[in-house]
């Protein structure tokens, strides 16, 4: 038994799938409000808002596990090691050979899930921002887009969101294809990490069931039972 993984991580790991489940539950909420009955700019808005204001938190909880990758023990540590393609061949080759490798950390096939994983949710924290900036004006960006769109003369802060009064027509149509090229690399950043999320739970079945016992409940109690020396260690 190893104590692996602590304390500061396995929150970070508890709160992310609260976050990211929870966001995507509310994004196809939005996508898909018309077809559920729900109409009007104030339904609109409000979903918007619940969706930023959990995205606040996903977005704190990312930046301290980020933080703590850089400074924190070994085996939480966001590691930049580069993982070869011989190093996958061969641990898929052990593993087919029906050898049962340990690792403190993650195996090399979850070292390049992680790290995929990492950059996707990067992209889609900066993208979420920049879209509740433009949508509705939230920080840290809302007040930037108000100034640029705003009529001249007129306070950006009487703009209102999904609401033309005080908005320059020109400013706003500039505006649009960033807006939806911020929009389209969001959405499809999330449908990728759903992609990505799917094979990764599939895997840490499998990985439980027929390779290294005691995985997942390493990610409560953060001990890992490892047989015989890690080939981390």
């Amino acid at each position: 038994m190893h104590n692996v993984w602590d304390l500061p991580r396995r929150i970070f790991h508890w709160l992310n799938v609260f976050f990211v489940f929870t966001l995507i539950a509310l994004g196809l909420l939005m996508m898909n409000k018309s077809a559920l009955g729900i109409t009007g700019t104030e339904a609109k808005v409000g979903l918007k808002t619940l969706h930023v204001l959990i995205g606040y938190g996903f977005c704190i909880n990312l930046l301290l596990r980020i933080s703590w990758g850089l400074i924190g023990p070994k085996h939480p540590k966001l590691s930049l090691k580069r993982t070869s393609l011989s190093e996958l061949s061969n641990y898929q080759t052990r593993i087919s050979k029906g050898h049962k490798p340990q690792y403190l950390g993650h195996t090399p096939l979850g070292r390049v899930s992680v790290m995929l994983m990492f950059i996707l949710l990067g992209v889609i924290m900066i993208t979420g921002l920049v879209r509740a900036g433009t949508d509705i004006y939230y920080p840290p960006f809302g007040s930037t887009v108000q100034a640029f769109i705003a009529e001249h003369g007129e306070l950006p802060s009487k703009i209102k969101p999904y609401n033309d009064t005080y908005v320059d027509p020109s400013a706003k149509l500039q505006l649009g294809p960033f807006k939806s090229l911020m929009g389209n690399v969001h959405r499809y950043s999330v449908y990728l990490l759903m992609f990505i999320l799917i094979m990764h739970i599939w895997a840490v079945v499998k990985t439980e069931v027929t390779l290294h016992p005691g995985l997942i409940s390493a990610m409560v109690s953060g001990k890992k039972i490892i047989e015989g020396k890690a080939e981390d260690e």
